[in-house]
């Protein structure tokens, strides 16, 4: 069975009553979490995103305080919580917010995690983040790339007193 395209679903949504709208939603809501937990977000928090980019923090905070001293189970711990902010990312829909929570977990990173060469999975993880952050900034409006530029700068030249044999110079905006 093949799905709708988006606007052949869009046109049956508009021919729908409210009543019948609520219904569907709350049918979307039941049978999978992340629905239930982006219509929260549409809902409650879309109207406030940088309280919404705060709370994602604040919930995401602990797990970088009580990440494990084993490096594979450090990676795996760091993989999951940047599979959620990733999930909260795409709840916002935006550039900035993205590139913003990117930066705070890059910064997390640096400060809990304890890289060094040796662990590959670790450093490379980091990489990848500052690679997608650094393109990010790049596609931003240039009002908003001043802003994230200065904190983007800090945040390598902290990885460059961190890490041996980091080349800071992949990184420049």
């Amino acid at each position: 069975m093949k799905p709708e395209r988006l606007s052949e679903i869009k046109k049956e949504l508009i021919l729908l009553e409210n009543a019948e709208l609520v219904e569907i939603c709350l049918k979307l809501a039941k049978y999978k979490k992340d629905n239930k937990e982006f219509l929260h977000y549409l809902l409650f928090e879309s109207s406030d995103s940088a309280g919404y980019i705060n709370s994602v923090k604040i919930f995401l905070q602990p797990s970088f305080q009580n990440l494990s001293s084993n490096s594979y189970l450090k990676a795996k711990e760091l993989r999951k919580i940047l599979r959620i902010l990733n999930k909260h990312v795409k709840y916002i829909g935006s550039a900035g917010a993205e590139a913003e929570l990117l930066m705070w977990y890059s910064a997390n990173l640096l400060k809990y995690a304890g890289i060094r060469t040796s662990q590959k999975a670790l450093y490379l993880l980091l990489i990848r983040q500052l690679q997608k952050t650094k393109k990010l900034i790049q596609k931003l409006h240039e009002d908003l790339q001043s802003d994230y530029k200065d904190e983007f700068q800090m945040l390598v030249r902290m990885a460059n007193d961190k890490i041996r044999d980091f080349k800071p110079g992949e990184f420049e905006l």
